[in-house]
């Protein structure tokens, strides 16, 4: 675990050090487009923050190679490499179309180059467990195609949720926090050492996107723009391949008990991770919804537009730092869910607190405009909006007085200090006249 979280912190470090140089260069560059009728921000911002993702990936990948235990996963398999190859050009894809802007044919051309070079360095499909069935072995042109499919896919789901600061990189730190749990407990709590590349992969990506969340928090001062959303799609992609294509479930039966035990006791997970609707079921769950969208109003899939689940949030009057806390807690919820499930499926508290959980997130989408208070003690640890406005003197405001044209003060309501009151419309006006008059 020790090593993991050195890659981790490394990784980290490294992208949130490179991201002011890289914002620097972005607004050199001119890497700062107009602001388009979808976006929500105001003022034009730098995109290519996938420069300094890149870079603790890098970064990261090069200290585990170094480690004692880490560089077996080196040794033993050429997952690593491929992750590197296919993460060097969906980079190089992403920087292109920050830059100078890329045709959408155009870049899902590069994403399904990417995923197949990825998969002729052997990053692939090769059975999926099927729960009643068993292990259906896949053809190397079945195995290709799912594989290429599902990079492309968790690419673009991420891509396509990438609306708000801080939105994409939270949400794939969430689902990549809950695949580490499930890869680590796969790797060391049952021995099945080819869960091990899909732990390294994690604990990179989580280094990448907590690097680069304090510069990307609303208000965002960088985007991660293509460079970085179609980059940390990719690494979560590889991760989900590696660990459900390759482990075998014959391994598994030997803790299990048989074949058909072992896949039925991963099946909450196991199944998921393969599409992956878990660990980023909301990022798919928007991509399936707005190709669907765009297709039935004529559109193309790709078309940019608004009605994005995030965009809805801020619609029904979420504020931006709430709707993307929304979306946090729901991916936390499936994901964790999901992982907690897959430890104990036998467990009732599990799925009741799910239930619990789910009630509580629904009653905060129906309750746009209620800000929550922090108490007394905690108010120092949180942001200003979130502690109580105490009530305090101010300046009495100074007036004539109507009977022998002494100056009368009289306290002025904190929400009215320092503004002009006109005529007979507002209370404080009627007292005013009302004390002039004794």
């Amino acid at each position: 675990m020790r090593e993991y979280l050195l890659t981790l912190c490394v990784t980290a470090a490294v992208t949130y050090l490179l991201t002011g140089p890289v914002r620097k260069f972005a607004i050199a560059a001119g890497a700062m487009p107009e602001i388009r009728a979808r976006d929500v921000h105001r003022e034009p911002t730098p995109r290519l923050g996938g420069i300094a993702m890149f870079g603790g990936l890098c970064a990261g990948l090069l200290v585990a190679a170094h480690l004692s235990n880490l560089k077996h996963v080196f040794e033993l398999s050429n997952e690593p490499r491929a992750l590197l190859s296919g993460a060097g050009l969906i980079w190089l894809l992403g920087v292109l179309d920050d830059k100078w802007g890329v045709d959408a044919l155009v870049k899902l051309g590069g994403q399904m180059i990417a995923a197949g070079v990825m998969v002729l360095q052997g990053l692939t499909i090769l059975f999926i467990p099927v729960p009643g069935v068993g292990t259906v072995s896949l053809t190397p042109m079945q195995g290709t195609l799912l594989t290429v499919a599902l990079i492309v896919i968790t690419i673009n789901a991420v891509n396509f949720v990438d609306g708000l600061d801080g939105l994409a990189a939270g949400m794939v730190c969430i689902a990549a926090a809950a695949f580490f749990l499930y890869a680590y407990r796969m790797w060391f709590g049952h021995g099945l050492e080819a869960a091990a590349p899909a732990t390294l992969f994690a604990a990179v990506l989580m280094g990448m996107c907590l690097g680069f969340l304090p510069h990307n928090m609303h208000p965002a001062r960088i985007f991660m723009g293509d460079s970085g959303s179609m980059l940390i799609g990719l690494v979560l992609a590889a991760g989900a391949i590696s660990i459900t294509g390759q482990v075998d479930p014959d391994a598994l039966a030997l803790w299990a008990g048989s074949e058909r035990a072992a896949v039925h006791a991963t099946v909450p997970v196991y199944i998921p991770l393969l599409l992956p609707l878990t660990v980023i079921a909301v990022p798919v769950a928007d991509l399936l919804l707005a190709v669907v969208r765009r297709t039935w109003q004529g559109q193309s899939p790709f078309a940019a537009d608004r009605g994005h689940l995030h965009h809805r949030l801020l619609e029904i009057g979420h504020s931006h730092s709430r709707a993307v806390l929304i979306m946090y807690f729901w991916s936390a919820l499936i994901a964790f869910g999901a992982v907690a499930y897959s430890v104990n499926s036998a467990s009732m508290w599990i799925l009741l607190l799910v239930v619990v959980l789910s009630a509580v997130g629904l009653v905060l989408l129906l309750m746009p405009r209620f800000t929550p208070r922090a108490p007394r003690w905690a108010e120092r640890f949180v942001p200003p909006r979130y502690r109580r406005k105490a009530v305090r003197e101010v300046p009495a405001a100074v007036q004539p007085s109507a009977e022998d044209g002494e100056e009368r003060r009289e306290p002025v309501p904190a929400g009215l200090h320092g503004a002009t009151v006109i005529g007979d419309r507002s209370r404080f006006a009627q007292g005013r006249k009302t004390v002039g008059n004794r």
